[in-house]
């Protein structure tokens, strides 16, 4: 993260920051670089460095939000070829495993509640067990209000301007960014979902696969629920960056995790075979 004046550029394979002090960085041990501030200057060079290393660069706005992230054109070799296959995954295949990501992301809602101690967990779990194929009787709907009033009280809404609702939407900003920056350096399209599909989105397919980590952020949020949304409490919330959960058997940092699942959701949509969906558990 960059949050003061500076001039990033690149030199010998390394990210410079030109402020009060300059540091070097190695591009290669870098995931995600955020610009919290507008102030930031960069070289073209170095945009394109980054994108060479499928760096994944989040800009902020005025008020230090994330409001635009760096996208390549072609992610992979072999992009034409993936975006041809995107375009012909079938309705059953996307339905089957949309209906999978929908049922991890319940799962995991109730977990959450049941690890904090709420009965609507087990509430949740019954809604598990009435999913649909492609969730066509709206379970993840029902289950989000339980879930939602559970955490943080019966008057509480999303549509709210709060620092609570602060503290979820940046969360979930720095999720998407991650699930962009995997899609995009598998081949395939952002803007072609399994289950989203707003014209004004870009990020539908990304939307669609974060589902399930969703989670990781309302328990971050749960355990400081702030009073207020500024820099400091955006700093923390980026920790999430840094937390690891369980996949494949092994413990992983949320990008590896997501770089994981988002292959075998991928290599579900091409060998039309659901059960290769590798979902992370928190670790314990």
């Amino acid at each position: 993260m960059v949050s003061h004046n500076a001039k990033l550029d690149y030199e010998n394979g390394y990210l410079v920051v030109r402020g009060e002090e300059t540091q070097r960085i190695f591009i290669n041990e870098i995931g995600l670089l955020m610009l919290e501030n507008t102030a930031v200057a960069m070289t073209g060079y170095l945009l394109a460095e980054l994108v060479r290393n499928k760096v994944k660069v989040i800009f902020c706005d005025q008020k230090r939000n994330p409001c635009a992230e760096l996208v390549p054109y072609y992610g992979s070799h072999d992009t034409s070829a993936k975006v041809r296959s995107q375009i012909q995954w079938s309705e059953d295949i996307k339905g089957t495993v949309w209906t999978e990501i929908v049922s991890e992301k319940i799962r995991k809602q109730s977990e959450l509640l049941l690890r904090h101690g709420m009965s609507e967990g087990g509430k949740l779990q019954g809604y598990l067990s009435e999913v649909a194929f492609g969730d066509s009787t709206n379970r993840e709907g029902h289950a989000a209000k339980v879930y939602f009033n559970a955490l943080f009280g019966k008057k509480f809404t999303r549509a709210e301007d709060t620092p609570i609702n602060a503290a979820l939407n940046y969360g979930y900003s720095l999720i998407l960014s991650l699930f962009t920056r995997e899609i995009s350096a598998n081949g395939y399209l952002t803007q072609l979902g399994l289950f989203h599909d707003n014209m004004f989105n870009q990020f539908n397919l990304a939307s669609d696969l974060m589902e399930p980590f969703r989670p990781l952020v309302d328990e971050r949020v749960l355990l400081n629920l702030p009073d207020k949304f500024e820099t400091e409490e955006k700093h923390k919330m980026l920790e999430l960056l840094e937390q690891e959960v369980f996949i494949n058997d092994r413990s992983e940092h949320l990008g590896n995790a997501v770089k994981i699942y988002t292959r075998s959701v991928f290599d579900a949509l091409e060998d039309k075979d659901a059960s290769l969906i590798r979902f992370y558990q928190n670790e314990l």
